[in-house]
């Protein structure tokens, strides 16, 4: 059903192809094109009536054709098989579709954007291996989730490059034996070559491998940020917080507030990744040109498209209409974070780094062992470790200032941040023009 209005296309662009071979009149086109285009309005409609006699799309749009039209409807397959006709079909399936992912993509892209200019110069706790690590914008840390759907964008659009090579024309693998111009046929359904090989023509399905690989790798990196929101919106960290149309409460637990949509976007990237090596698992041992094993391909295909086409515009209504708070993510910058800031005090000053670094882990020790915060160990506890501090060494103990020494290009200094929130829109801008 789903391939119906591409099975149209196809089949009125090989009609047209058939009269310019001279295999039919211009009469004979002129009712063939009739039909289809008949046939094309009740698939629209929903009045296409489907019966248990029909194998396929193909057989069941033929049978239908010759109830409008008799017997000619006979001769629209002439020169052609199922085999290049449903490589065909998918192949404009996807090619209609990936136009609507992108522009989902982009939607929740902006919706990053959005997070991050409203964080203005909010500083939050960065991690790694879900430690505290160093301060970094919320800004940053949002723009952080927008580049990996960026590269995943620009993979999309590369695809499409190598999903336009047209098949039909190629029979059942050996090639038409009627004069069809390929290249003008290839033009009039949009795509942009003629396949080069009717045997791999027939039996290629990398298109749909590499759009499976695509789409896990998008539920991947639509994972992580699931993963995280799941982190920032728990009551141990509180930094989030979902609008009830987008969380759930628990049945036995009045005071839940479940983050639903994000646990369901992580559980879907593993059906993604499994899409992607059953299909695997099915091309590699197939022999040359078409096999039945290739209609295999059809359901992860559609289910990749359906999970991403829905998860997409949730995620985005979900961050779009969070509520942040800034007061959690400061209770998070305690003084152990700026540990890294004491050994590049000593390295200013002419200490070399990996020496300034042994020295402040023995100062993140010391004051472990007093049970204080770093900021707390008195000048001469710092003095003891190292001659060279000073005074002045409080003064590392500032997050925004921190944040503000990592001004290159890419860091989380505010200014960095600004530049990078600027490129972010001029991706969007150039996507959308």
């Amino acid at each position: 059903w789903r391939l119906g209005p591409q099975d149209v296309r196809g089949s009125l662009a090989w009609a047209a192809a058939l009269e310019k071979a001279g295999v039919l009149s211009k009469e004979e086109h002129t009712r063939l094109e009739a039909g289809l285009r008949q046939i094309g309005k009740e698939l629209a409609g929903g009045a296409f009536v489907f019966q248990e006699a029909d194998e396929d799309i193909h057989s069941a749009i033929e049978r239908r054709l010759g109830e409008l039209i008799g017997p000619l409807a006979g001769k629209l397959h002439t020169g052609r098989s199922r085999n290049d006709q449903v490589a065909t079909d998918l192949r404009l399936w996807l090619l209609d579709g990936l136009p609507r992912l992108e522009e989902a993509l982009l939607d929740l892209q902006a919706a990053l954007v959005e997070r991050s200019e409203a964080a203005g110069a909010v500083l939050m706790p960065g991690y790694t291996h879900l430690q505290r690590a160093q301060p970094v914008l919320e800004a940053h840390w949002w723009l952080s989730h927008f580049w990996p759907l960026e590269r995943d964008r620009q993979r999309l659009g590369q695809i499409a490059g190598r999903i336009a090579v047209l098949p039909l024309g190629a029979g059942a693998l050996a090639g038409t034996p009627y004069p069809i111009d390929r290249e003008s046929l290839a033009q009039a359904l949009g795509f942009t070559q003629p396949s080069p090989n009717s045997i791999d023509a027939v039996s290629d399905r990398d298109f749909v491998a590499e759009f499976l690989f695509w789409a896990a790798l998008c539920g991947l990196h639509l994972s992580r940020l699931a993963e995280m929101m799941v982190i920032f919106t728990s009551a141990e960290f509180g930094y989030f917080e979902l609008s009830d149309a987008y969380a759930t409460g628990s049945s036995l637990m009045p005071q839940k507030k479940n983050p639903d949509v994000f646990e369901l976007a992580r559980g879907k990237a593993g059906s993604l990744i499994g899409a992607l090596t059953g299909l695997l698992a099915t091309l590699k041992g197939l022999p040359s040109a078409y096999d039945k094993d290739l209609q295999e391909d059809k359901p992860p295909l559609f289910n990749a498209y359906d999970s991403l086409s829905a998860m997409l515009p949730v995620l985005a209504g979900a961050l779009r209409t969070l509520t942040v708070h800034p007061e959690r993510m400061a209770m998070g910058l305690e003084a152990g974070m700026l540990a890294t800031e004491l050994a590049d005090y000593l390295a200013d000053r002419g200490v070399p780094f990996r020496e300034a670094h042994a020295v402040a882990g023995r100062a993140v020790q010391a004051a472990a062992n007093r049970q204080v915060s770093l900021d707390a160990l008195p000048l001469e506890a710092f003095q003891a470790l190292h001659p060279l501090f000073e005074e002045d060494v409080v003064r590392v103990f500032d997050p925004a200032a921190s944040a503000a020494r990592r001004n290159v290009l890419g860091g989380t200094a505010p200014s960095a941040v600004r530049l990078q929130l600027e490129q972010a829109k001029e991706c969007l801008n150039v996507a959308r023009t």
